[in-house]
């Protein structure tokens, strides 16, 4: 395993198209977030005080015992279109790439682990899996946790719970979410009523990457806003009662499309499929709308010969970051749509291939 690997294979084990209910859950995730009693958070630590808990990551990666083959890689080893390969295969956070001193991340061989080091807190223990599976992305970020607590003195108070940099992470510091496609939901224009519903019940919403993103094809991430008051149990079942009330949603949703608007759900769904087989220039929002649509062929069966792992690649492969790496150094807007285009056509011509 090498820094390479992580940088150049666009397919996560995330982006399987395993686990319940994956044609609509692309993936959950539980993050963790802890702090090192004894040391500032990063944002007031010196230089020497965040290679300190670097250090302290580093020897507990040698000598404890993981079940997982895990390597730490560091941010000052990487070049600016590397970092931003992996923010786009939400293995780093933007701020962990471009502001972090003494940063770095701890990778699974799958990538279904990555642990980030001085990011806004010491160390947020990440596990992302494929489908609904927050309860199976739990227990995998809990061994961890208690590996690392075995070896480190958590900032903890009995009343508050984990300390953590933002007040808002305080208390479990967990953020549990999943990343869902709900085109019908959005097609029907039902998406805003079950979006402030959400708000409502302690969730939020956000877009492909998180804070401040954009809901580009279709994507939502929705997570737990708080993290103080209930226990992680309780807050990963709250928001998998939620999400298993969405998907009921978007079923429903896409049986009235078919039963009411049959013929134009079909003429949308081809002519995005034709235009992405034979498009020369694609800008990413267009590419993301009609990988959703295509998407959405495949799951109510009009699109047989495509599968739908491949959209949930090329949702990744189109980022610009990976247009990018793929063609050995930086493009114009003008470029990367060219490059863009000819990637999704060759990659569907691959899947009718076979």
């Amino acid at each position: 395993m090498d820094l390479q690997k992580f940088i150049n294979n666009a397919v996560s084990n995330w982006m399987s198209g395993e686990g319940e209910a994956s044609d609509i859950v692309i993936s959950s995730r539980i993050r963790l977030a802890r702090n090192i009693k004894s040391l500032p958070f990063p944002f007031l630590a010196t230089d020497s005080q965040a290679e300190e808990v670097l250090q302290k990551i580093e020897h507990i990666l040698k000598s404890a015992k993981f079940d997982e083959k895990l390597e730490l890689i560091k941010m000052e080893e990487l070049t600016p279109l590397e970092k931003r390969v992996l923010v786009e295969k939400h293995l780093i956070s933007p701020n962990l790439a471009s502001e972090s001193r003494k940063g770095a991340v701890i990778l699974s061989d799958d990538e279904s682990i990555s642990i980030m080091i001085n990011e806004e807190d010491h160390l947020r223990i990440q596990c992302l899996f494929p489908g609904l599976q927050l309860k199976e992305a739990k227990k995998l970020s809990d061994k961890i946790d208690d590996i690392f607590e075995e070896h480190l003195n958590y900032a903890f108070d009995e009343q508050r719970g984990f300390l953590t940099c933002c007040p808002t992470n305080a208390g479990t510091g967990l953020r549990a979410s999943v990343m869902m496609h709900l085109p019908a939901l959005v097609i029907t224009q039902q998406i805003n009523r079950i979006l402030s519903a959400i708000n409502q019940v302690g969730l939020v919403v956000r877009g492909l990457y998180g804070e401040g993103s954009e809901a580009m094809g279709n994507l939502f991430q929705i997570s737990n806003q708080i993290t103080l008051g209930q226990s992680e149990d309780e807050i990963v079942d709250n928001l998998y009662s939620v999400v298993k009330q969405i998907i009921e949603h978007e079923r429903q949703a896409r049986k009235n499309l078919m039963e009411n608007s049959g013929l134009h759900i079909r003429d949308r769904i081809f002519r995005s499929y034709g235009i992405l087989s034979y498009a020369r220039v694609m800008e990413s929002k267009e590419a993301s709308q009609r990988l959703s649509d295509v998407r959405l062929g495949i799951d109510l069966g009009m699109i047989k010969n495509v599968s739908p792992t491949v959209l949930n690649e090329l949702m990744i492969m189109i980022q610009p970051g990976f247009l990018q790496q793929y063609a050995g150094g930086i493009l114009s807007p003008e470029q990367r749509d060219e490059r863009r285009a000819k990637l999704i056509r060759e990659r569907l011509q691959m899947e009718n291939m076979n």
